[in-house]
């Protein structure tokens, strides 16, 4: 499979590409196109298509081979991972010691934090909290080591906002239709090896959880969007789900809607979005500082986190997705603060890579002085979402450089993971390209907690991203990467 990419004729992908455009805007496998001013001039899309059509969402035109070993357990530890993230987020103490130090040099860790403290002084409305997670991982291979005993290293463990559950299923049934209708021109690609992902239903499912257990029939799930939003049918698939499978209606608002529409019961705490009591505030937004370009998004945001609605996440469940706790989680003894069962700890751990502080902790300056001398198998990392914020190789160096002692104390060091170089063809905006490409794992997660006991704990299906090997982001979203799906071997 690695090579069959690169053994096609351009006739046989010319009938590949023809046939996964017409299933992909036949299915909904789209997204908006970029404003015009931000659009190349030799693309290929008419001014029409851009004001007000849809372009095919960014993919890989075959499945990529990945270790069915180290899929396979990445599947089962995300449990333990759900479970870590709430545990963590009822540690007052655990967050304070991180966060106290990360706001006197991160302005927006700092508003969420201070958040966080204000509704806990206030007295939390709403006990129960609903996460969808995803940890993401890069397969390593050590030198002379078979692909197929390939280990998962996490990259981050995302806690809000997190997208594509909708559109990797659909790469999944793309893939599977290509194999089933032209066999890829080959008898190289099994349709067992194709596992197919349930992300796009399992998110909704969760919502829908949520939604029976606040216990109104006529309240409504609220998606919290960004304005403009070019990945709407990512989220769309949702909201039909919602609706089809569950019978549950969902609606769309942003921050700034929230702030200028909504209202808290003054008895209840209830959130209403005028006459609309909602259930469930399920963010698609809210994870970047540019969500919130002015204090309205932050009334916004206040308001949901102060109310009755179940908030999927609470404030405190994004601060646990910050790159500052996954930093301090490697270090000797602080996992175990949280997780008691040796086994658990030992799975946990093994899916770690490394990583270490800058701040101004004996760890913190050994890595810093290491990182000056040497930062080429390094990659800087802030405590952001989103795309386009790590620092990598030589730019390591100037960036420390021009930080002081306290700013330092914003980023985390992580070791670069060295995954095996495959070939692809990319498909974006109807084009093809020929590529050596590298991929990252996403797994779902739906945890379901009432504020006393589990009420659901699941895998949610699965997100294969893949990029150029000259790309070191990875985010589908910023432009990075497209959308694949896995080939099991």
């Amino acid at each position: 499979m690695a090579n069959l990419a690169s053994t096609l004729n351009e006739e046989q992908l010319q009938i590949l590409k023809d046939a996964a455009l017409d299933f992909a805007l036949s299915h909904g496998l789209v997204v908006r196109p970029p404003p015009p001013a931000h659009t190349n001039h030799t693309d290929s899309y008419d001014a029409a298509t851009l004001q007000g059509g849809v372009i095919n969402a960014p993919v890989a035109l075959f499945p990529t081979p990945f270790p069915v070993k180290a899929f396979n357990n990445a599947v089962k530890i995300q449990p333990l991972y759900n479970q870590l993230v709430h545990d963590i987020s009822q540690d007052d103490a655990f967050l304070k010691e991180i966060m106290e130090s990360l706001s006197t040099v991160d302005d927006f860790v700092k508003r969420l934090y201070d958040l966080y403290l204000e509704v806990k002084k206030e007295g939390i409305a709403q006990s129960a909290s609903l996460g969808v997670h995803r940890s993401d991982y890069i397969i390593h291979l050590n030198s002379g080591q078979d692909f197929s005993e390939a280990e998962i290293k996490q990259v981050e463990l995302n806690t809000i906002s997190v997208s594509f559950g909708s559109l990797s299923s659909l790469t999944g049934d793309l893939h599977r239709y290509l194999q089933a209708t032209t066999g890829y021109f080959s008898d190289k690609i099994d349709s067992s090896a194709l596992p197919s992902s349930d992300s796009i239903e399992s998110i909704a499912s969760g919502l829908a959880s949520a939604h029976k257990h606040y216990g109104s029939k006529t309240a409504k799930v609220m998606m919290v969007v960004q304005p403009g939003e070019r990945n709407a049918f990512d989220q769309r698939w949702i909201e039909y789900n919602l609706l089809k499978k569950h019978r549950v209606v969902l609606i769309r608002k942003t921050l700034a809607e929230i702030a200028d529409h909504g209202r808290l019961d003054p008895k209840t705490k209830a959130l209403y979005i005028g006459d609309q009591e909602v259930s469930v505030a399920y963010y698609r937004s809210a994870y970047a500082t540019t969500d919130y370009p002015t204090e309205k998004e932050w009334e916004g945001r206040r308001l949901a986190e102060r109310s009755l609605a179940i908030k999927c996440p609470t404030v405190a469940y994004q601060l646990v997705g910050t790159k500052k706790v996954q930093q301090v989680l490697a270090a000797p003894g602080q996992l175990e603060r949280f997780v008691k069962d040796p086994e658990t700890v030992a799975q946990l751990r093994a899916s770690f890579t490394g990583l270490y502080p800058l701040d101004s902790s004996p760890e913190g300056l050994a890595a810093y002085e290491a990182a000056l001398m040497n930062s080429d198998e390094l990659v800087m990392k802030p405590q952001r979402e989103g795309g386009g914020n790590n620092i990598y190789g030589k730019d390591i160096q100037e960036s420390l450089r021009t930080l002081t002692a306290e700013q330092r104390n914003a980023y985390i060091l992580m070791d670069i993971i060295r995954p095996p170089i495959t070939k692809n063809v990319l498909l974006r905006k109807g084009q093809l390209q020929r590529a050596d490409v590298v991929s990252e794992l996403g797994v779902y997660g739906i945890y379901l907690h009432d504020g006393y006991k589990v009420i659901r704990n699941d895998n949610g299906g699965h997100l294969l991203r893949t990029k150029g090997v000259e790309s070191n982001e990875g985010g589908v979203a910023a432009g990075f990467a497209v959308i694949d799906s896995v080939l099991l071997v």
